[in-house]
């Protein structure tokens, strides 16, 4: 069950009744179903009631892993950014986002990214953040580690840096989401910390995070599905992930992945007077 394109250590994907092979290969498969419109004039673009747009790609997405799940783990829960959630009986819940960064897809940009978590007595056991334009995945396991496939490489070891602010990377998704919750300044100081300061957010941005290419990855506004699969790939590769208050939890309507070196200064700039 892996993919034709990731090649990850077997140990890796064994247990919980198949259930982690099936994560990499979920992620995989509905990321790359993407493809078929991403960069074409096939598709319209709808406003969900939140006016956030969505596509036939990210939809059909999820779909697909909703009809995988109900094949093969057809009493799990889910949780989807298009679908809602779906109650189960067992111990397990999948929570996905078909594509993290639907602007980006929308305007032909190959960083948007696909994610899913397995989740396993309300802890995440296992999260795949996908790149599909890229063919680029990082995996995580909880006690396994993160690792990190790209140009049809074999799996490595992803690990965070160990560089600071005044010699790293901030990367965000809208500068526009600070404003929304009254985090301006917050942003400015994280700006003036930073040697360089990027919007490669979504997904992709806890990516650089994890594999040591940016040191803080922050989000303002998120829901469940943006960050679920991110706080292992961050937690696994060596970092820290938390809520803006510091909490350990995806489920708080915000994040910070940070390399740890960083985060204590970044939760100190967007603490509330």
């Amino acid at each position: 069950m892996t993919s034709r394109i990731m090649h990850y250590p077997e140990s890796l994907l064994t247990g919980f009744d198949g259930r982690l092979a099936a994560a990499l290969h979920l992620a995989t498969t509905a990321g790359d179903s993407t493809l078929e419109y991403f960069q074409t004039d096939r598709f319209a673009v709808e406003r969900k009631g939140d006016n956030s747009p969505v596509t036939i790609a990210d939809k059909n997405a999820e779909r697909l892993v909703r009809e995988r799940l109900a094949q093969q783990f057809p009493n799990d829960a889910i949780l989807g950014e298009e679908f809602g959630t779906q109650a189960g009986s067992t111990e397990f819940e999948w929570i996905v986002d078909p594509i993290d960064g639907t602007k980006s897809f929308i305007g032909g940009v190959p960083m948007y990214s696909t994610l899913l978590a397995l989740v396993h007595q309300g802890k995440v056991l296992a999260g795949a953040i996908y790149i599909p334009p890229l063919r680029e995945m990082i995996f995580a396991v909880q006690g396994r580690g993160a690792w990190w496939s790209y140009a049809g490489k074999p799996a490595e070891r992803a690990q965070v840096s160990t560089r600071d602010l005044a010699h790293g990377m901030f990367v965000t998704t809208q500068f526009d989401s600070f404003r929304k919750r009254g985090a301006e300044t917050g942003l400015a100081k994280l700006e003036q910390a930073s040697f360089v300061t990027r919007t490669w957010g979504d997904g992709y941005g806890y990516l650089l995070v994890a594999t040591g290419r940016a040191e803080v990855m922050v989000d303002p506004i998120a829901n469940p599905w943006d960050l679920a699969s991110v706080q292992i790939v961050i937690d696994e590769a060596g970092g820290r992930f938390s809520s803006w208050q510091g909490k350990p939890t995806y489920s708080d309507g915000d994040g910070i992945g940070s390399n740890g070196v960083v985060h204590a200064q970044v939760l100190s700039f967007l603490a509330k007077p």
